[in-house]
């Protein structure tokens, strides 16, 4: 079996104004699918990052990997580092770990392997999961993440969405409990760092109050200061089941478990094993979020995942705004890793678009269900992907840039971390 063409589709889904550290989510966020195929009719599915840097990099190697075996992982490393790191352009997102330019080749490595992945499992008529062991479990548990938002008629580029704004603690409770009572979530997480932390940790203790039995995790993308996070952590005690990147740097989540004792989670400074060998030295986090994104696919984070059982450190999975492709390769990874020690986060239900058929996946009890069809279990929409690359073509974004986005609303808005 040999590879005969690899397709890249750049598409744009909507997405609504949620607000986070760096500003606000533009109106659309970029997508890359990508297409194998072989020389006996199989198709496998793979979904990444739509920014400039890395389809172009998904451009570069995709002709190269035609007549290589989908079995052949070394031979698709080798292909991905003979063509470079992919050029940086525009803004580099400091939310989005998968933006940075240190992750460039793991980045594009890992979007083909997912989908070398499913051709391999569909040839051999398995699920994903058997490729990496087996399930340990066939239901995923995820969480409810949740978000302050500007309402989405703040602007007409935005589609208009059933959720409406959410700056208060009243209306925070309110998109919890539609999050929960729509796909039964255990779990809730907190993106904050975009408003006054003394606001967000009130909205906080309002879920609290509200679901006493749903574990609760808060978000600053790094934008508190040490202080700030000192100071928000003692009135949070008792509230948290993890404490994530709430400030700046390696060094400084370290002062900060010293000075808390509070669990604390990264996706932003443990993002390489660079990383993960200076985090064991200092004891910095105590769970890291991974991502196959740009950890480098889905075996690498298995390799991730064995550092954390060897080290004692929790694991879950970070997430950014996706669609069902990257929900089903989580998922499939999921079901794989003995040692998931927390729901994962998802941005699934803030999504309105889908590029499979049969529409969205379902999330009932708080989890997806892998089942044993083979491959992902999943099958491209043609005529969906063709409408949703017509919309990239013409939403005129290139490239992820939420502090622009947010100057529309706040002229005045700055690129500062930390912020408070």
């Amino acid at each position: 079996m040999k590879i005969v063409a690899v397709h890249v589709t750049p598409i744009a889904i909507s997405d609504p104004p949620l607000l986070n550290a760096s500003g606000v989510h533009e109106p659309f966020a970029l997508r890359s699918i990508i297409e194998v195929e072989t020389d006996n009719g199989l198709v496998g599915l793979g979904e990444t990052y739509g920014d400039k840097p890395v389809l172009e990099g998904l451009l570069r190697v995709k002709d190269l990997l035609v007549g290589l075996s989908p079995f052949d992982l070394n031979g698709l490393w080798q292909r991905v580092l003979s063509v470079g790191k992919p050029v940086a352009h525009g803004v580099e997102l400091d939310v989005a770990p998968g933006s940075q330019a240190s992750s460039a080749e793991r980045k594009i490595f890992g979007a083909f392997e997912v989908a070398l992945l499913d051709v391999q499992a569909r040839s051999l008529n398995v699920p994903v999961y058997e490729l990496l062991g087996g399930a340990v479990r066939r239901q995923i548990p995820f969480s409810a993440y949740l978000f302050f938002k500007f309402s989405s008629d703040v602007d007409s580029s935005y589609r208009p969405d059933a959720w409406g704004e959410t700056l208060n603690a009243e209306q925070l409770v309110a998109q919890a409990r539609t999050m929960i009572d729509r796909y039964g979530f255990g779990s809730i997480k907190l993106k904050a760092g975009a408003l006054d932390p003394d606001h967000e940790v009130e909205c906080l203790k309002a879920l609290k109050r509200a679901f006493p039995n749903h574990p609760l995790r808060i978000d600053p993308n790094a934008n508190w200061s040490l202080e700030t996070a000192v100071r928000m952590a003692q009135r949070l005690q008792g509230d948290l089941e993890y404490y994530e990147d709430p400030t700046p740097g390696l060094e400084g989540m370290a002062e900060l478990h010293k000075a808390t004792g509070l669990p604390l989670a990264t996706n932003m400074v443990v993002t390489d094993m660079d990383e993960f060998r200076r985090n064991v030295t200092l004891n910095g986090v105590q769970i890291v979020l991974s991502d196959h994104h740009y950890w480098g696919g889905l075996r690498a984070t298995q390799t991730l995942a064995a550092m954390c059982d060897t080290f004692g450190l929790g694991l879950s999975m970070h997430s950014n705004s996706h669609l069902g492709i990257s929900l089903m390769a989580m998922s499939h990874l999921a079901a794989a890793v003995p040692n998931l020690t927390y729901a994962c986060d998802t941005h699934y239900p803030w999504q309105d678009d889908e590029v499979i058929k049969g529409g969205k996946i379902a999330i009932k009890d708080g989890c997806v269900t892998v089942t044993d069809a083979p491959g992902l279990g999943i099958e491209l929409d043609r005529d969906a992907l063709a409408a949703l690359h017509d919309q990239y073509l013409h939403c005129g974004i290139t490239n992820r840039d939420d502090v622009s986005q947010m100057r529309k609303f706040r002229p005045d808005w700055t690129r500062k971390k930390p912020r408070f």
